[in-house]
């Protein structure tokens, strides 16, 4: 990995940023420039194309190249003379990064990281690609030629370059056009649901062949689906594919938490990054899956990817970083595999032979070098055989098995720390904050767990006091500076974390603030014309072009999640403009979404909802007896995705009743705590008994 110290003798225009990925590269011999006025004002006094990197600090090819290229004096002068040359971060600029990300896609069909974009002064494209060697070979070009093929046609055919950037931006305005349809049906669901199960691998779960990804939307969705229809086989796609992953090297076996994605069907080789926004994800995919099945085993792999989060990614501030890198030492996944010398010299004979048969672990290994794809006697420690057939093969019971086996893992993990330890990238951003605050915030509920609440009561707090100001979110934070005004996500996710908190704790300070972003959202970022959310606010940088994202890719979308947060938040306040806004955001994608449902699961978990049945919750009632706990607790316990939840209790009535005015009427009745439901337009009677309340959920004894 390029350290940003490499070689100090070079020293451009990143030294004073914040970001990781940019301080990476301030000692390479190009001349990088942030993306700034003065960058672009340099190449049009110059008459220089400009040369655009994106890419992101634990990214595994962006060091590659970064390596190989970057810091290579002779690519260096040849790209100071030929360009002026600006870094991104994708992760701190994710606006840039979406639209260039689009250009590579439309020139070249494909798209990926890092992203190359060679572009004139008025920041128009007129190449595109991600990763380039140095030298051609293989059929493709080179670094090196690409530069000098520019250079030549930049000095000769200007003009015709120039020019042909129009089409390219008309092509770009065109793919990026919405037009409003109509309401999505409930179709759409089933028909959803037919794809996913033609892609599904009955083998080792998930979805495709390989690469593969967890997608915990997918599962996310056909937990609604199962919910909706009643039919066993999507519970049983959710439930193989959660237990292929955590058994498989995806899942770090030692430290906890999941890695990037498998670069084989099986879940065996991951690509070694650990983001948060996964992290989030797939916890709350194993959260809900507890909630719905039961099955403890889903809950201790959601506590232990939440420790992972809490140990490792938390600041002392409160928010939670961005990622850890693949690479330590140079070298991809060094810091996670194991040699069975090292496993036996670790732990002793032994617990050493046990470890060898629980991890898989053999003496040529599995994981191959490279750069020559050969055996290293590397392993990626996996699981292939039950507890159970463990348990009997070692004469051991499972329960003593179990306690064997963490003794070992934490054995392990203590030998571990001592080695070099991968880059981890500890700028804190607020959309991936928000959705591991909505995660640990649905764990502390469902999994009763009070160290998760407070964790994701840190992070919200951080990211209000220090991330906020005037209802305005900042996108990133990092060495006590808060910079890059807030986009879609920021206040999508946000949102959709304080909801979850706010039921999770019934604190009403984090109700408001969902319920004030939620006004800034609207009053910034609706596209008036057509319906949906711009990922950036009018008030913003002026960029090439102003998108509206909607694809539901690692992470669902900011108009995904906002879609659920304003059908949430029409249920919780009773206002009807905000299910009309939902209605008018569903029209502007519905085309799309029509076209491909799979790919916009997480927006059709909100049409889930919108379809319903969904639950409007009011429980009045003292929070600190245990009646009203009662109450709370049955709805946590619960698989009840489409629902709100509200306490009114005395000792803050006044002033949930200003954020809630429909609250007030909904009082304790017979003295008793009292749970109201209303569902479908229509309410029950209040009632203090729990049966009634269950049968008013619609759940069975």
């Amino acid at each position: 990995m390029s350290s940003g110290n490499d070689n100090p003798k070079y020293k451009n225009h990143l030294a004073n940023e914040k970001s990781p990925y940019l301080i990476q590269h301030v000692n390479n011999p190009v001349d990088w420039y942030p993306w700034s006025d003065e960058a672009f004002q340099k190449a049009k006094e110059q008459n220089k194309p400009i040369f655009l990197s994106i890419g992101y600090s634990t990214c595994h090819w962006c060091h590659v190249m970064a390596h190989e290229s970057f810091e290579d004096p002779e690519i260096g002068k040849l790209m100071n003379d030929t360009f002026v040359s600006i870094k991104v971060d994708r992760e701190e600029r994710p606006d840039l990064d979406n639209i260039y990300m689009a250009v590579c896609q439309l020139m070249t069909g494909s798209g990926g990281w890092p992203l190359t974009i060679i572009m004139t002064p008025n920041k128009e494209p007129f190449f595109a690609g991600t990763y380039f060697a140095p030298e051609s070979g293989y059929g493709r070009p080179g670094l090196k030629d690409i530069i000098n093929s520019v250079k030549e046609a930049w000095n000769t055919k200007q003009d015709e370059i120039t020019k042909s950037t129009d089409s390219i931006l008309n092509a770009l305005k065109q793919v990026s056009e919405t037009s409003s349809g109509d309401e999505l049906s409930v179709d759409i669901l089933d028909e959803c649901y037919e794809v996913l199960l033609g892609n599904f691998d009955g083998v080792y779960g998930g979805f495709g062949k390989a690469p593969k990804f967890p997608s915990s939307h997918n599962l996310l969705f056909l937990l609604r689906y199962w919910k909706r229809s009643g039919l066993k086989f999507p519970l049983s796609m959710i439930t193989e594919t959660l237990d292929s992953m955590r058994n498989g090297g995806i899942y770090d076996h030692i430290g906890f938490g999941f890695h990037r994605y498998s670069v084989d069907q099986e879940w065996l080789v991951p690509h070694f990054e650990k983001m948060l926004y996964d992290q989030a994800m797939i916890s709350m995919a194993y959260v809900e899956t507890f909630q719905a099945t039961k099955n403890e085993r889903y809950k201790n792999i959601a506590l232990e990817i939440f420790e992972y989060v809490i140990r490792d990614m938390q600041s002392s501030e409160g928010g939670f970083y961005s990622a850890e890198d693949a690479d330590s030492e140079g070298v991809e996944g060094k810091f996670y595999v194991w040699t069975k010398d090292e496993i036996m010299n670790v732990l002793g004979p032994d617990d050493g032979k046990l470890a060898l048969r629980v991890y898989n672990i053999t003496e040529q290994g599995n994981f191959l070098e490279e750069a020559t794809g050969e055996e290293t006697g590397a392993n990626i420690l996996h699981l292939q055989n039950s507890i159970e057939d463990i348990a009997e093969i070692s004469h051991i019971s499972e329960e003593n098995l179990e306690e064997k086996m963490e003794e070992i893992r934490k054995n392990l993990f203590e030998h571990r720390e001592k080695r070099v330890h991968p880059h981890k990238d500890d700028k804190i951003l607020t959309d991936w904050n928000g959705l591991m605050i909505a995660s640990l915030a649905k764990g502390a509920e469902v999994l009763n767990e009070e160290t998760l609440l407070k964790s994701a009561k840190n992070a919200a707090d951080f990211i209000i006091n220090s991330m906020c100001k005037d209802n305005h979110l900042m996108h990133r934070f990092r060495e006590g500076e808060s910079a890059i005004k807030g986009h879609l996500d920021d206040y999508a996710f946000m949102i959709y974390g304080l909801l979850e908190l706010y039921e999770a704790s019934f604190d009403l300070k984090y109700l408001k603030s969902a319920l004030s972003l939620n006004e800034t959202l609207l009053k910034h970022f609706w596209d008036n014309e057509d319906g949906g959310f711009y990922f950036t606010p009018d008030y913003a940088e002026d960029v090439l072009l102003r998108k509206k994202e909607i694809y539901d890719g690692a992470i669902p979308s900011g108009n995904s999640i906002q879609y659920l947060n304003l059908l949430k938040i029409a249920q919780l306040t009773e206002n009807k403009e905000f299910k009309d806004k939902a209605l008018q955001l569903e029209k502007a994608f519905s085309k799309t979404i029509k076209n491909t449902p799979s790919g916009f699961t997480g927006f059709l978990c909100g049409l889930d909802f919108r379809v319903g049945p969904s639950y409007e919750i009011v429980i009045a009632g003292n929070k600190e007896e245990n009646e009203t706990k009662s109450l709370v607790e049955t709805v946590w316990n619960n698989y009840i995705p489409n629902k709100t939840l509200i306490l009114r209790s005395e000792d803050n009535v006044s002033e949930l009743i200003d954020a809630i005015p429909s609250a007030e009427s909904k009082k304790i009745e017979n003295n008793k705590a009292t749970a109201y439901v209303c569902s479908e337009g229509s309410c029950k009677n209040p009632t203090n008994d729990l049966d009634t309340f269950l049968n008013n959920l619609n759940i069975e004894k």
